[in-house]
């Protein structure tokens, strides 16, 4: 496989790392303005972003494992000389 990995990769595995990134982005933003401000409820609020955001970029590494998965036996398949089921 000679192409990068993002050039091939699907649209879901690239909104999924780049939603993660910026909730988790997000949420340290509003953490640092919640304890710049001595705002404790404000603190809190961020914690469940950054969360949301963890859960989405693991979700893009799943997608992305999935895709890896699926190249490789499609290659093992055309080395073999069969065709690959769609």
């Amino acid at each position: 496989m000679l192409n990068d990995f993002w050039e091939t990769a699907p649209s879901a595995y690239k909104y999924a790392v780049f939603g993660g990134m910026g909730l988790t982005a997000l949420g340290i933003i509003i953490i640092v303005i919640g304890a710049a401000t001595s705002t404790p409820g404000l603190t809190f609020v961020g914690l469940p972003v950054i969360g949301v955001g963890l859960i989405a970029h693991m979700t893009s590494l799943m997608l992305r494992g999935r895709a890896v998965r699926k190249a490789l036996k499609e290659a093992e398949l055309r080395d073999q000389g069969r065709k690959p089921r769609r």
